[in-house]
């Protein structure tokens, strides 16, 4: 059996971040170079195993690729606002030739998200079970801040 065939049967394949996660990454290929790819190619990049990391020179600047995956991470993640409470979620991300920024995520008047980016030509997360935690994480906290200012997410 392929190794692709094994990882189209990982059930993290079917979890709602996942699959955002290849539809922002899809989204964001406005050349169609990654047409008829499969989800594990379309997020390999995304993958940053401790020997991927090992080759990525400490200091340096973010390339268009990097770029693309750091925005669809928050993207994902912003619709998965709007699915559960309904109000549009406006993600932002903002980052300088050498990829320091931040990322912010807002619901009407209210900031949900706010991280500080660092070392961006460096970003990803060790396994996709780890960028689902941390894509869940960010989303139940945005939730929750929703959930205590319904006011001003109304905005």
């Amino acid at each position: 059996m392929s190794t692709a065939a094994v990882l189209e049967r990982d059930p993290i394949y079917e979890t709602d971040f996942i699959k955002e996660m290849i539809r922002q990454m899809r989204a964001l290929d406005s050349y169609g170079t990654w047409d008829g790819q499969p989800g594990e190619k379309l997020l390999d990049p995304l993958i940053m195993t401790k020997e991927r990391k090992a080759q990525i020179p400490i200091v340096g600047d973010p390339d268009e690729e990097t770029i693309a995956c750091v925005k669809a991470f928050y993207n994902a993640i912003a619709v998965l606002i709007e699915k559960e409470c309904g109000q549009m979620a406006v993600p932002m991300v903002h980052l300088s030739h050498e990829g320091f920024g931040r990322a912010l995520i807002t619901v009407g008047k209210l900031v949900v998200s706010d991280r500080t980016l660092r070392d961006v030509h460096r970003f990803g997360f060790e396994s996709l079970s780890k960028m689902k935690t941390e894509g869940d994480k960010i989303l139940a906290v945005a939730l929750e801040i929703i959930g205590a200012h319904p006011d001003v997410a109304g905005m």
